[in-house]
């Protein structure tokens, strides 16, 4: 076999170790922001579960063995003096273990069992593997002793008693076994490949995407293949309510794909893996409802219609097709300009109160800047990064439109999109800054927020005067690391606020790119600089302290990852072909 390189060594406490593909992961979450003292196979099938536990044993006593745990893309280990356990995957729903110098215990990650929760144990008379069938994930998982001892403890018998399989060698020898998880049965487990050898075929796998995904990588970018692998891993197969392969956000607890998220990721993997950068940007829409609206998020089993998210998609089609390697065909762009049509239409209609011009957010939660100070007033709000977002997808359909053969429409939505911008100039801009005003009180405000800046997204539309004046008022948001979505001097200002601080990917990549269309090159390249170098030194987390660049919340996150690499990416087109106007849409 070619040697292929194994890819990049990352902590298991930030990122998850798993597959392309998997609905489980390997880590020490087991439940929202909480670690444990081992790694469990946590499941996101029907939520996000810790199902078993694996605990490494000293090969001569058989107590814990203290390791250290290393893990790439391809293989995870438990190490300890001369003894070591290999995990990998040999498909998105079975792993392989190989152990020499150290024993390992499975359990059941709940102890706790009655008829209704927790994981039951025993022993399959038809093939003698063992199997943990779990109540919360609805799925069975089955392990098979391939080489050396297995020796199990606990049983049938409910009640809170250990239930374990613990699996050892002779001495000096090897064990080996498989883990499945599988829905009711399938045909007992035959190893095809040998340890070694689906270790290898990872490495060749993983090597693959990131080629596809980031050929242009080189020393500059140093952390382009670990952006690439938690796009890889955080992936999932259709299932249950994914109607597609889906990147979730995160295989930690932030493990659904919200209906702005999925924009960046889509933007991410268009150029290398369309079909799947395609699919990111069309799943919420096959949860699209009779008003319209798309649904806040989607998970393997819950759709949630409670909020809504911003309309940036008009932003996100007009970059995708930029990107994608081919064009859609026309059937594709009909569908797509149907789908776009009802969803502009849901703002239209459904969020804009009666005479009014422009549309309003319910809750900050719709805007996908949750608590930020631009919602502390009042709840019920028009605010202009909505206007701007919704301004951008009404030129986007008057685009589809025109080249749908559609001239009536087209000329519909550039009056409306115009009529739109128009507004929020008129209504919420003041000379020096764009106001927030409350739907029921009709009062207007000002906060410190990042959010009241988001217009920028506008770029070319925007007159010269205001993007000025917005460009200066981003300039004073920029820190060591980043844009704080609250000034810092700001009495609101929060390190670990969520939206009222903390430094956040989205908002980076929507004003880079907004600043570039308006050209001003050079506060965007700072921007990308500083956000580049914050993912180079403190990973992918949802978010940043805005000081300290400290990765807060799920530190594995999709989108973080996903605008590292289109920031990146742009970067080295801009460097190797400088007279280019490279920004994110490539």
């Amino acid at each position: 076999m070619t040697a292929v390189r194994s890819g990049p060594a990352f902590s298991i406490h930030d990122i998850p170790f798993s597959t392309h593909g998997s609905w489980f992961g390997i880590s020490p979450v087991v439940a929202e922001k909480t670690h444990a003292e081992d790694l469990h196979l946590v499941s996101h099938q029907n939520g996000m579960h810790a199902v078993l536990r694996f605990v490494p044993l000293d090969a001569m006593t058989g107590d814990r063995a203290e390791t250290r745990v290393e893990a790439t893309p391809s293989r995870l280990r438990w190490v300890h003096d001369g003894g070591r356990i290999g995990l990998v995957y040999a498909s998105p729903d079975t792993v392989r273990l190989r152990g020499e110098g150290l024993g390992l215990r499975i359990t059941a990650a709940a102890q706790t069992l009655t008829p209704f929760t927790g994981t039951y144990f025993y022993r399959d008379p038809v093939d003698g593997a063992y199997m943990f069938t779990s109540y919360e994930t609805g799925r069975r998982y089955r392990v098979t002793v391939l080489s050396g001892v297995g020796e199990a403890s606990g049983g049938q018998a409910l009640g809170s008693g250990d239930r374990a399989l613990t699996i050892t060698a002779d001495a000096g020898g090897v064990w080996e076994a498989a883990v499945e998880e599988l829905d009711s049965a399938r045909r007992p487990y035959a190893s095809r490949m040998t340890f070694g050898e689906v270790v290898f075929a990872q490495e060749g796998a993983f090597a693959a995407f990131v080629e596809a995904v980031a050929p242009w990588r080189s020393s500059r970018t140093p952390a382009a293949e670990l952006a690439a692998y938690v796009l890889w891993s955080a992936t999932v197969r259709p299932a249950a309510l994914v109607t597609r392969p889906a990147v979730l956000m995160s295989k930690h607890w932030m493990d659904k794909v919200w209906s702005w998220d999925h924009c960046f990721n889509a933007l991410a993997l268009a150029p290398g893996a369309p079909d799947l950068a395609f699919d990111q940007f069309s799943l919420p829409f096959d949860h699209q409802d009779e008003s319209g609206a798309l649904p806040d998020s989607v998970t393997h089993s819950e759709v949630l219609y409670n909020f809504v998210k911003p309309p940036i998609h008009g932003w996100t089609l007009a970059h995708l097709r930029r990107r994608l390697p081919e064009s859609l065909g026309r059937t594709e762009l009909t569908e797509i300009y149907r789908q776009l049509r009802r969803w502009t239409d849901f703002w239209l209609t459904a969020r804009r109160a009666p005479g009014a011009a422009l549309p309003h957010y319910q809750h900050g939660n719709d805007s996908g800047w949750d608590n930020a100070t631009t919602f502390d007033p009042e709840r019920v709000v028009v605010s202009a990064d909505l206007a701007a977002f919704l301004t951008l997808q009404l030129h986007e359909l008057a685009g589809l439109a025109a080249e749908l053969g559609r001239p009536d429409e087209a000329r519909h939505w550039t009056r409306t999109a115009e009529a739109t911008q128009a507004a929020m100039l008129d209504e919420l801009w003041t000379g020096e800054r764009f106001v927030a005003r409350g739907v029921d009180s009709s009062q207007t405000w000002s906060s410190s927020s990042l959010l009241d800046l988001m217009p920028m997204a506008l770029g070319e539309h925007l007159p010269e005067s205001v993007s000025s004046v917005l460009a200066a008022r981003i300039e004073a948001h920029l820190t060591p690391y980043g844009l704080a979505t609250e000034l810092p001097d700001s009495p609101h200002y929060r390190a670990d606020g969520y939206w009222r601080g903390p430094i956040w990917a989205p908002a980076t990549v929507l004003i880079e790119d907004g600043l570039r269309r308006s050209g001003h090159h050079r506060l965007a390249d700072e921007i990308s600089a500083r956000f580049r170098a914050l993912c180079e030194t403190h990973g992918f987390a949802e978010n940043f302290d805005a000081l300290t660049g400290t990765g807060l919340r799920d530190r594995a996150y999709t989108w973080t990852a996903a605008a590292y690499l289109l920031l990146a990416e742009a970067h080295e087109l801009r460097r190797t072909a400088p007279t280019s106007a490279a920004h994110t849409g490539g």
